[in-house]
């Protein structure tokens, strides 16, 4: 923290003169290298590529100012690790460590484009130097990841100086300071808070989608003191990192919005519960917190107030139910992670029996931009019963898989092929899950379909937490939907019986089927288990637990019957339900097949066709994928 940071503010005009020096302190003709620390770019090597950007700055003897920052996740996962240099935005990919110098030389210093570095879309062959102008960020509305890529998450001031906490300071301060007349106690009551996000239309954004105002008013409203609010990050879909994103990236816009939501429900004292794989996410919200409270943000007399609101973090404990609101409150208490029936609501009795209120993160970080633009503004986005954006990661059999910011409404079509660039490798869509692992997977005869709330549901699938995972023509939607019911039988708490011995029947046919062993009749079976699931189950996990199931059987039923009735894999996916051929005419004899194969299932002369010997053929792969002229068939 900088010494012009480190003083507590104790007024709205500390904290407005904080923010006019922090911008005063630019320099208009300074240089900035922002390097992407999200969870992609640093499994590419991003915080060495930081480093080597750092000390070429301490060595520069330049006559402009130079500053190196490492930020949250850009989104572009696939083109990573990622460096942008402002001015310009100049969008560089794909950076690698000999590229430091050339980009500090070129751009830095002497503001010219390294072009083989930039974006190039596949398609056309086009290249872009501007982040904006790139299609997969063209396409997007970034509100919540608008800090993304701009603002250091370890700097409380970066956030300050674009506009941080200044929702808050709406909301808390004085409506007349100034002037003449008498002083109202606040800027706006905690009714005239949740009235606008009421007409926001906010809904949750960790799957539920309920209505985030009448949560608020519900939870204010109820007896019994104190009230608690929880963030919850506690991020457990395959393929999901929203979350993780947001906290990392950008950690006092949950934290600004937590606290206007606390002021609005009445409660002093909030926990931020993250999921215990994210150690970097505890690290940053733990700084942030640190920060804010050494500038009076958060604590006691919140920036001169009678206001009070601290806040805790707490790890959980790696169990996907626990993203379920009361088994996350159970978890909390120092309990077993198991949910409870929702006849009693956590607005009334959650956290150690008093009003409670749980929000994702993601929703959080929202109602700063809320406040700040107005209810309005955030409404006349969307659709109808959806408003606003949504976050995205979109992931699977997709050329640029990553994260994505989305208008509700918007269709799959859109975001697969403008956002996300098609399929990989050329081959044909098949189908995307939206809603992750309880979510649906939905065909490419509803790729014009909105995403919102109510389509998606109509669809037989679920807007979730916003996990997309697209597939392919190479794709077994049999064995997705095993795949998936494995997943939740795992992380399934046991606790009710339907949910415990439905998805333990449920998988033993899915496993019988994708092994050829599949009986007539094991259709009407699984649906009959899917109807006492979704009506019997005492939480979300085990009541959405059959859609993966239900909607594969909707539109891939064809799959269905071939596995039972041909003993066939149409995808060629499940062993056993197809053969490997080599093809006699593309294969050149070169023995790599016959040398790897670990079975020795395979014979033939040098430079002659090879061929495989069924009865001893395990059906492995390993000729398939050591073939170097594809000559190795699935049949």
């Amino acid at each position: 923290m900088t010494v012009l940071a480190s003083k507590r503010l104790s007024s709205f005009s500390d904290l407005q003169r904080m923010r006019e020096e922090l911008l005063s302190l630019r320099v208009p003709s300074g240089r900035s290298i922002h390097v992407c620390i999200g969870p992609g770019c640093v499994a590419k090597g991003a915080p060495k590529l930081y480093d080597l950007f750092c000390a070429a700055v301490k060595q520069s003897q330049a006559d402009v100012q130079v500053q190196a920052k490492a930020v949250g996740c850009h989104g572009l996962c696939a083109s990573g690790p990622i460096v942008l240099v402002q001015p310009g935005d100049i969008f560089y990919q794909q950076v690698e460590e000999p590229d430091v110098a050339e980009i500090f030389r070129e751009t830095v210093l002497g503001g010219r484009v390294v072009p083989r570095l930039l974006y190039q879309d596949p398609q056309t062959g086009k290249k872009f130097e501007a982040a904006e102008e790139i299609p997969f960020y063209k396409v997007q509305q970034r509100i919540v990841l608008s800090q993304n890529g701009r603002i250091d998450p370890t700097k409380i001031t970066d956030y300050i100086a674009e506009g941080g906490y200044s929702a808050l300071v709406k909301v808390l301060t004085p409506a007349c300071a100034g002037a003449s007349l008498p002083l109202r106690q606040q800027g706006m009551t905690p009714e005239e808070v949740i009235a606008e996000v009421e007409v926001a239309g906010l809904r949750g954004r960790g799957g539920g989608g309920f209505p985030t105002a009448r949560k608020w008013r519900s939870c204010r409203q109820a007896e019994g003191a104190p009230k608690y609010v929880i963030g919850n990050g506690d991020e457990g879909d395959p393929g999901a990192f929203m979350d993780r994103a947001v906290m990392e990236g950008n950690p006092h816009s949950i934290i600004e919005g937590m606290l206007i939501g606390a002021y609005a429900i009445g409660s002093s004292q909030g926990y931020i519960y993250v999921r215990n794989e994210y150690p970097l996410s505890v690290e940053r919200l733990k700084e942030a917190i640190e920060q804010a409270k050494q500038l009076g943000l958060v604590g006691q007399n919140v920036l001169g107030t009678s206001f009070s609101f601290d806040i805790r973090i707490n790890r959980g404990g790696g169990a996907f139910v626990c993203g379920e609101s009361t088994a996350l409150m159970a978890s909390l208490e120092g309990r077993t992670g198991e949910p409870r029936a929702k006849y009693v609501h956590t607005v009334e009795s959650g956290l150690w029996g008093k009003p409670t209120n749980l929000n994702n993160v993601e929703t959080w970080a929202t109602v700063p931009h809320i406040i700040n633009r107005g209810g309005k503004w955030f409404a006349g986005i969307g659709t109808e019963k959806s408003k606003g954006t949504k976050i995205f990661s979109l992931v699977g059999k997709i050329a640029n898989s990553g994260l994505v910011e989305v208008p509700m409404g918007i269709t799959l079509r859109r975001i697969i092929y403008e956002i996300g660039g098609g399929i990989r490798d050329g081959k044909k869509f098949k189908a995307v899950q939206t809603g992750g692992p309880s979510g649906g997977c939905i065909p490419a005869e509803h790729l014009d379909a909105r995403v919102d709330y109510e389509e998606l549901t109509k669809l037989g699938s679920m807007m979730g937490s916003g996990g997309l995972i697209v597939m392919d023509e190479d794709t077994c939607m049999v064995n997705v939907a095993r795949y998936f019911t494995d997943f939740l039988l795992a992380e399934s708490c046991g606790k009710c019986t339907p949910c415990r011995e439905g998805l333990a029947q449920m998988r033993h046919i899915l496993q019988g089927i994708t092994k050829g062993d599949g009986q007539v009749g094991d259709i009407e079976k699984l649906n009959d288990l899917a109807e006492i699931l979704s009506g019997t189950a005492l939480c979300a996990l085990g009541a959405t637990a059959a859609n993966p199931v239900l909607s594969t059987i909707r539109y891939f039923r064809d799959e269905y019957d071939a596995h039972i009735l041909d003993r066939r894999c149409p995808a060629k996916e499940c062993r056993g339900l197809f053969i490997y051929q080599i093809d006699a005419e593309a294969c050149k004899g070169c023995g790599i097949c016959l040398k790897n194969c670990p079975v020795d299932a395979i014979t033939g002369e040098r430079k002659s066709p090879h061929v495989i010997d069924q009865q001893k053929c395990t059906r492995c792969g390993t000729c398939w994928e050591k073939c170097p002229f594809t000559a190795v068939l699935k049949v």
